[in-house]
């Protein structure tokens, strides 16, 4: 795994519509304003023109030819509620207004008003704004996060020493320290940067990466030089050459600079025969460093904008908004590095490919579910068609996930040599650990990253202190994270929003 923990843009979402609001005028060219009052809990009376003319139009009528489009297609009235809402009409003011006791009162009488219609399913489904994406783009990301690993395949001889601790080889926690504090620092910190994108300011996301990165890389650095014991310093210089890494392919990502993380890593793939021949060591240090520092250049090139003065313009996103953030990449993290412990390291390897690899259909299969539920959104007429609809596309994505890495798990056993076939059990644990992954991503798109990466925290804490315990804590995690996920995505408002 590297950069960005796959960690998309937040979705913007489907627009709600400004709610028209037109000045009205008398014949002396005076502007008529509404009634200050209403009884409540009643229609809003008409009121009588100050000129003495015609009485003035009943302010809900007009609200409801204003919003007759909008409500025309929305399938629950909570969406009209939100619309209310989001054009600042306060409780006190629709009840001075409208004469209704608040925004869903109101919502509820204007959508049973307007009569139901929707637009027929387009011939070609029109792009689903950011989150329109081609498979082969997602693929392409899945390949640069799995790419890394082969840095370990090269290193291996280098950090050869003796047993470590907690009956781990030599170095393995100096490694797992310093990737760990990269995962947390990076998933952070590219919410942080795809905040500012999502505002439109490319500079200042180049800014916040500018300052950023550095930082986590010589965080990654420090936790591994602190976690080494005596004999491990190979294993710790590897690591701080770990978070600089991680810090280059964070801001590559980010910047959507994908095809040029993996022309950096191109001389990985001399990892290869290393899988069958003993390479020379001197040729072994080249390719690490040869990647290390095209990744390394690549992004500060990229984040060239970012060093202009005042590329950081507004005051900028609440830093604490990326917090949880960071939690769920903690606890995502620590699930694939406990599916990577398998009863050998090749095993183990084995399922942490399989799981990296899996990223990039994982990817585009969020796309999808976006795409399809926004859709169906402006083809289904009511609340209950659109939960039937979103439930069955949920079912569908996942299970599409669940088939790729089930396959690519299959391949990389295939493909390693001396690899042993998963047993059942410990297949079914990863395809657990793989649909806590996918649920957790979801509802990271839409923001409910804290419920996430609690529920992820939680497994991750339950199968470190109990190993055995790993399926029962996979299992309970994807089965609450199912439960939050149909409780939060069958509600018509969690996708306008």
């Amino acid at each position: 795994m590297s950069g960005s923990l796959w960690l998309k843009p937040p979705a913007t979402g489907t627009p709600l519509p400004a709610i028209p609001r037109p000045r009205r005028e008398d014949r002396t060219g005076r502007v008529a304003h509404p009634p200050a009052a209403h009884p409540p809990g009643g229609s809003a009376p008409a009121t009588v023109h100050p000129a003495g003319g015609a009485p003035a139009a009943d302010p809900l009528d007009e609200l409801t030819v204003r919003l007759e489009e909008f409500a025309a297609v929305a399938v629950h009235p909570d969406e009209i509620a939100a619309l209310l809402e989001s054009d600042g009409m306060t409780d006190d003011h629709i009840r001075l207004t409208y004469g209704r006791a608040d925004s869903f009162a109101l919502a509820e009488d204007l959508y049973a008003r307007v009569e139901r219609r929707h637009h027929p399913a387009p011939a070609s489904r029109p792009p689903g704004g950011a989150w329109h994406t081609g498979l082969a783009g997602c693929l392409l990301r899945g390949l640069v996060f799995a790419l890394p690993g082969l840095a370990y395949v090269l290193a291996a001889p280098l950090l050869a020493g003796e047993p470590g601790r907690f009956g781990l080889p030599g170095g393995t926690v100096p490694l797992l320290a310093g990737a760990v504090t990269g995962w947390v620092w990076n998933q952070a910190l590219s919410h942080r940067a795809y905040t500012w994108l999502g505002l439109g300011d490319r500079p200042a996301a180049a800014r916040a990466l500018l300052t950023g990165a550095p930082a986590g890389a010589l965080a990654g650095t420090a936790v591994a030089f602190a976690a080494a014991a005596p004999g491990e310093a190979p294993a710790a210089l590897f690591a701080a050459g770990q978070s600089l890494y991680l810090a280059a392919a964070t801001v590559l990502l980010v910047l959507g600079r994908e095809r040029a993380l993996l022309c950096a890593l191109l001389p990985l793939a001399g990892a290869l025969p290393a899988f069958r021949w003993d390479l020379p060591d001197p040729l072994r240090a080249a390719l690490l460093l040869t990647a290390l520092t095209a990744s390394t250049v690549f992004a500060a090139v990229v984040l060239r904008p970012g060093a202009r003065r005042g590329a950081a313009g507004r005051g900028g996103p609440p830093r604490a908004g990326s917090l949880p953030y960071g939690l769920f990449g903690l606890g995502s993290g620590l699930l694939v590095l406990q599916a990577g412990i398998g009863d050998t390291l090749v095993s183990g390897a084995g399922a942490v490919i399989a799981l990296t690899l899996s990223m990039g259909p994982a990817e585009w299969l969020l796309h999808r579910f976006r795409g399809e539920s926004l859709t169906r959104l402006r083809t289904l007429t009511t609340a209950r068609e659109f939960r039937r609809a979103v439930t069955g596309t949920l079912v569908l994505c996942l299970g599409g996930y669940l088939t790729a890495l089930t396959a690519l798990t299959l391949a990389a056993t295939l493909a390693w040599p001396g690899a042993p076939w998963p047993t059942p059990p410990r297949l079914v644990t990863l395809l657990l650990v793989g649909t806590v992954l996918w649920l957790g991503l979801l509802l990271q798109a839409f923001g409910a990253v804290l419920s996430a990466a609690l529920v992820c925290l939680l497994a991750a804490a339950a199968q470190t202190l109990q190993p055995a315990a790993g399926p029962v804590a996979a299992g309970g995690a994807a089965a609450v994270l199912a439960v939050l996920t149909c409780a939060l995505l069958v509600r018509p408002t969690a996708h306008r929003v």
